[in-house]
């Protein structure tokens, strides 16, 4: 078969050849929109993560029989000009989880130990000129007894809450905003908020969840929370948490994702200077390990297909 993988940029140098068996594997970095149709018109699978493969190109592709989707996420995809056209679509889930879970562990560790903060005073000497054995100009704080809110309870959701067990948190499942009944072992979503020491977020980004977190969900939460989004940008107002961080509305956040991405050069929490804030480029799910999985994922869908089979097939 002939394999075109559009943004191999995404799968960090890890080896395709598990998708080599199938045929012929042609690998571009980043494919561009005016790039796009001569790269494909002559292509029968299409690997992507986010190039955007909409109606007009599906219309242009008569050799096109396997679209792989490199994330669980198919808003690129038509779907349905897909099905129009007879191509099937399948994603791979689950891959990312270890790495989504200790990259939430990892931004929380750091906030609440101060970490980022102390490096950085090591590596400007103030340590060398300390006058005693140790610094302890930042506060610290234990996870254990901690009441941890979770927002978004499938598979990640679910693996953050079994860490935060074992490092002695109380986990609380927040109930979706606005449910007039409370399911079994949830809570409220505005009491478990108001109640909160550590929220974090797990839920996709859907019409109900944009904006879920704006100034006047943020000013539930108590002004030691601390606040997790490694789930979508959107589900979290920008200018709402960098004002709330500003005013010391919340003892810190730490964010992986943003509703634009690559970071705008104006996106307020790209421009916020505080200590209370850790921002990083929507890394949470790109270990080794993860990009791996998602491969050998791919492959198996593949593999599914051409034996007739409909293993992570959405279309």
């Amino acid at each position: 078969m002939n394999i075109v993988v559009l943004d191999a940029a995404t799968l960090a140098g890890v080896s395709l050849d598990p998708l080599r068996k199938f045929g012929t594997v042609t690998e571009y970095h980043t494919t561009s929109a005016e790039q796009l149709m001569p790269r494909i018109r002559s292509a029968e699978v299409v690997v992507t993560n986010k190039v955007v493969l909409n109606a007009d190109a599906l219309s242009q592709l008569p050799s096109l029989r396997l679209i792989c989707v490199a994330a669980t996420g198919t808003n690129n995809i038509d779907l349905e000009a897909a099905r129009a056209h007879n191509i099937a679509v399948t994603n791979v889930a689950g891959y990312s989880t270890p790495s989504v879970v200790l990259h939430t562990f990892t931004l929380l560790g750091n906030l609440m130990s101060n970490i980022h903060r102390y490096t950085q005073d090591c590596a400007n000497g103030a340590w060398q000129r300390s006058n005693l054995f140790c610094r302890l100009d930042y506060p610290i704080h234990d996870l254990s007894g901690k009441r941890f809110v979770i927002v978004g309870y499938g598979n990640l959701g679910q693996a953050v809450a079994k860490v935060a067990s074992a490092f002695g948190a109380e986990v609380v499942i927040a109930e979706r905003p606005g449910q007039e009944t409370v399911r079994a072992e949830r809570v409220e979503f505005t009491e478990a908020l108001r109640s909160a020491d550590i929220v974090s977020v797990h839920c996709p980004l859907t019409d109900t969840t944009r904006d879920l977190f704006d100034a006047d969900t943020l000013a539930l939460l108590p002004a030691h929370a601390i606040l997790l989004n490694t789930a979508r940008g959107g589900i979290v107002n920008e200018q709402a948490l960098a004002d709330a961080l500003a005013n010391q509305q919340l003892l810190g956040a730490g964010v992986d994702v943003l509703s634009v991405e690559p970071a705008a050069a104006d996106n307020p929490l790209e421009q916020y200077q505080g200590n209370n804030l850790l921002l990083t480029p929507h890394t949470a799910w790109a270990s080794q390990e993860s990009i791996t999985r998602l491969i050998q994922g791919i492959a198996e869908n593949i593999d599914s297909f051409l034996k007739g089979r409909e293993h992570n097939r959405l279309v």
